[in-house]
């Protein structure tokens, strides 16, 4: 498979901030990547970098073989979904959708042929002849889509399309972008802070923070093999507990520290005695069982059950979160076992933050 979108060394200033950080990416022809990380990471400019909407500082920037660095937007032919929509008001859904082909020299009859399928495909049929301000929220992001897909451009580019609309909303919304993709076998960079959203949309995942790429790959191979502490609990929720802990003298153990409390835990790496870590141990990876039953015991500080699932968390410092599949009985206060298997704890070293071990 061809590279439709490769970055090497970008940069991007503004005056004294780097915004970018010698950003190195390359996106096969047809892939799904999500861009993701906490606001102010970086994510929104590289994507207007590559529509052309801002100008990198150094680097190459390349779409479908060319490059791009200062090719201006309109003729780098991607096409950009906004999370605010960008409609045009006064025109009709079939209007919005054969502007950009008509602007083109592109006969009305033949521009109006193409808008009906796209419409088909989208789900916009029945609503050509309304205008945005008669659209729910989900239709006019299908509106937007449909302008994008009319194009059939090098490259969809998704800047948070789903944050003004409603929860239930947002996972119909999901699944409609993720199902349009596998049909038009296209190119889509999506930017969210929306963990899940890269999660169960993406195949590959963009994780960043302060304008560098801290890991990329599989959603699952994220989850499962973080490569450090920020990775860690940036993806998966509720997030990853973290645990200050120093290794045993045996080298095969920990001694997790919770303040006035210090508990012993089994691990399947081999550590320099008295190495300092902190102990990655996620929500679900830990079961509860009877006191004294368990790696160690704890008390409970709060508890809260959405009634398929029961989060509990535990009044240790720092608190541990629990997730247990159904209803479970306990309440707070009650002193219960913690079972962590060995090789559901993730280490970090202390002084890096980097993962300890195979990534």
């Amino acid at each position: 498979m061809s590279l439709q979108i490769e970055l090497s060394g970008v940069n991007k200033y503004y005056g004294a901030f780097h915004a970018l950080k010698n950003i190195d990416l390359a996106i096969e022809d047809g892939t799904f990547v999500a861009l993701v990380g906490p606001s102010g990471c970086g994510k929104s400019t590289l994507l207007r970098s590559l529509a052309g909407l801002e100008t990198i500082s150094g680097g190459d920037m390349r779409i479908a073989g060319q490059l791009m660095n200062n090719v201006p937007p309109r003729k780098r032919d991607v096409a950009m979904v906004f999370q605010s929509y960008a409609l045009y008001p006064h025109m009709t859904v079939e209007q919005n959708l054969t502007y950009s082909l008509r602007i083109r020299g592109i006969k009305k009859a033949e521009a109006r042929k193409a808008a009906a399928e796209v419409a088909e495909t989208t789900g916009l049929s029945q609503l050509m002849g309304r205008y945005p301000r008669e659209l729910s929220g989900g239709q006019r992001q299908r509106v937007a889509m449909s302008r994008a897909i009319i194009r059939h451009p090098k490259a969809f580019l998704f800047d948070e399309p789903l944050s003004n609309l409603d929860a239930a909303l947002r996972v119909h919304m999901r699944k409609e972008i993720r199902s349009l993709h596998d049909r038009l076998h296209a190119t889509f960079v999506y930017v969210t802070h929306d963990q899940i959203e890269a999660m169960t949309m993406a195949d590959h995942v963009v994780v960043m923070k302060d304008g560098v790429i801290e890991q990329q790959g599989a959603p699952l191979d994220l989850y499962d093999k973080p490569a450090n502490k920020f990775v860690a609990g940036f993806i998966g929720s509720p997030a990853m507990n973290f645990v200050p802990a120093i290794a045993a003298e045996d080298g095969r153990s920990l001694v997790l520290d919770f303040g006035t409390i210090r508990q012993p835990l089994a691990i399947s790496q081999t550590l320099k005695p008295g190495q300092k870590v902190h102990a990655g141990i996620r929500p679900e990876h830990i079961v509860v069982v009877g006191q004294g039953q368990g790696s160690f015991d704890v008390p409970i500080g709060f508890v809260e059950s959405t009634g398929s699932s029961t989060f509990i968390s535990a009044a240790t410092l720092p608190e541990l979160t629990i997730v247990e599949t159904g209803r479970d009985k306990v309440r707070a206060g009650d002193i219960i076992g913690l079972s962590i298997k060995p090789e559901q704890v993730h280490l970090f070293d202390a002084a890096t933050d980097r993962r300890i071990g195979e990534i």
